[in-house]
């Protein structure tokens, strides 16, 4: 089916209302010009938006703050070591991106003299940069007219035009939507706009449509039907998964110790990533498969669960110790126990590490 259409179908008046309420209230963002000022620094924008990529503004502020302060040009971020880079991500998942964050700062820095593309077409080009984040680039660093489609976009439009098919067979009829009512003044803050309204107004559940500044042009809101839009079809169970993990110490009972740490393979999930040794991640329990040592291990009965975008894992604990003049097992490294807060664990062996600590203090 397609969009019922806008209450009234004045799509200039669309924008002018939206940016007057956004001249007034703004989210104020660390990576954000001000509404109606120059365009904010594009590394400072493209940092943000890789960032904010399927997370939010709240979890994403201290990350940015950190990678700021430490790496506060792209020159820098280049220079980074990838180790380090990857253990300062660590909590923000979707670790792909972080892969690609060092590469796009190494190609911008190194082929391109420090200059990001100023159009969406040579954004694109540029490693972990897509349509979205092309467009967001290019309308808020650079002014140029794109149109800027995130989740909290794709719900405003929908809302607005009552466009009644399904995600996500509607992405293109919402993007030639979107086109229709972008102007071409102030492309940035038109976009930031209509996320922030997204996300503050037009909300997922319970939309302020009375607080709404172009209520009267949105013809789900004006129906009373705004939680019915963007229609979505049923969800799938998602897959479970099954695997082990392995928690190996060293160093003789009373001392400090250390855990033994590996670095995961770049690609797959996690990847690049320090975490605890696993074994296989399978559809039943995979016992002791994959342990990094042969030596006698003791199952906990204690397990950690996260949920990846397209299955959950379960990870069954079991653990060793290895006294301190035994052979290192190969490929990897051994984290001091008291400082292992510092090793980047991403957040299912994070969780995983702080089960064990507390259970080895028992």
């Amino acid at each position: 089916m397609m969009a019922t259409g806008m209450a009234t179908g004045d799509d200039g008046r669309i924008a002018g209302d939206l940016l007057g309420w956004y001249d007034r209230h703004a989210r104020r963002l660390p990576w954000r010009a001000p509404p109606g000022t120059p365009a904010a620094d594009p590394y400072r924008v493209w940092l943000s938006e890789v960032m904010l990529q399927q997370t939010t503004v709240a979890a994403v502020g201290p990350y940015f703050a950190r990678f700021t302060t430490r790496w506060p040009s792209v020159e820098a971020l280049a220079a980074a070591d990838e180790a380090e880079l990857m253990a300062a991500w660590a909590g923000l998942g979707y670790y792909a991106r972080a892969r690609n964050l060092i590469a796009c700062a190494r190609k911008v820095a190194g082929e391109l003299g420090g200059r990001f593309p100023d159009d969406e077409a040579g954004l694109r080009g540029l490693p972990g940069i897509g349509r979205y984040t092309a467009a967001a680039i290019a309308a808020i660093a650079f002014g140029r007219r794109a149109v800027v489609m995130d989740a909290n976009v794709e719900r405003v439009v929908a809302r607005l035009f009552a466009v009644a098919t399904p995600l996500p067979a509607a992405k293109e009829q919402l993007y030639a939507l979107a086109d229709r009512i972008t102007p071409d003044a102030r492309a940035g803050d038109f976009a930031q706009a209509m996320m922030d309204l997204g996300a503050t107004i037009c909300t997922t559940r319970r939309p302020a449509c009375a607080l709404c500044p172009i209520r009267p042009d949105c013809a789900a809101g004006l129906a009373g039907a705004g939680e019915l839009y963007p229609v979505k079809p049923p969800k799938k169970a998602k897959p479970h998964r099954h695997g082990t993990a392995f928690w190996v110490e060293r160093g003789d009972i009373g001392q400090v110790g250390a855990v033994l740490l590996v670095r995961r393979p770049d690609k797959g999930m996690l990847g690049g990533m320090r975490g605890l040794p696993t074994g296989p991640w399978t559809d039943a329990p995979p016992g002791l498969a994959g342990a990094p040592v042969m030596t006698e291990w003791r199952q906990t009965g204690l397990s950690v669960q996260h949920v990846f975008t397209h299955f959950s894992l379960e990870l069954n604990l079991a653990c060793t110790r290895l006294e301190s003049g035994c052979a290192d097992p190969p490929g990897g490294e051994w984290w001091p126990l008291d400082r292992l807060d510092e090793a980047g664990l991403p957040t299912l062996f994070r969780r995983a590490a702080e089960i064990m600590e507390k259970e080895r203090g028992r």
